[in-house]
């Protein structure tokens, strides 16, 4: 996905199998965030952040929907521990971050992996990629700051 694209119509399962879906948010602006996985450190800064700006970020026009390839149950246990105000997809086929371009080799203390690279993407009210945040960009504890500026 490039600035520009449209986002797919159906985007994933949440936590609690619904199904999520673009037009769920017709007329807002979405915050999709990509997540590496629940509950490690970068992670948890980066979801308690949106968490704790969820306010500002909701009376500024966006829905925030978070990301990762881990399943339903790992995404409930996050949400209840992390008190998390929004909807996590369980991408555990890898549709979307395939579709996004999110998902490939990784390489961390000299060991060669696949995974998801911490990326988020800021959808208009019409679906459209406005602006992407890649993973050398995002500030996982101040990330809700990144979203609220200015475009560049």
């Amino acid at each position: 996905m490039n600035i520009g694209d449209k986002a797919p119509e159906i985007l994933g399962t949440d936590q609690d199998g619904k199904e999520i879906r673009l037009s769920d948010y017709k007329g807002q602006k979405v915050v999709l965030y990509f997540y590496p996985k629940d509950s490690t450190a970068g992670c948890t800064a980066q979801a308690c952040n949106l968490r704790d700006n969820y306010d500002a970020l909701r009376a500024k026009g966006y829905a925030v929907v978070g990301v990762s390839i881990q399943d339903e149950k790992s995404h409930r246990k996050f949400i209840e521990k992390n008190g998390l105000p929004f909807p996590l997809i369980a991408d555990t086929d890898l549709k979307l971050v395939e579709t996004f371009g999110v998902y490939g080799e990784k390489k961390m203390y000299g060991r060669t992996y696949m995974g998801t690279y911490r990326t988020t993407f800021i959808l208009n009210e019409d679906g459209i990629v406005e602006r992407i945040l890649g993973p050398r960009q995002i500030r996982t504890k101040d990330h809700a700051a990144q979203i609220l500026a200015e475009d560049k």
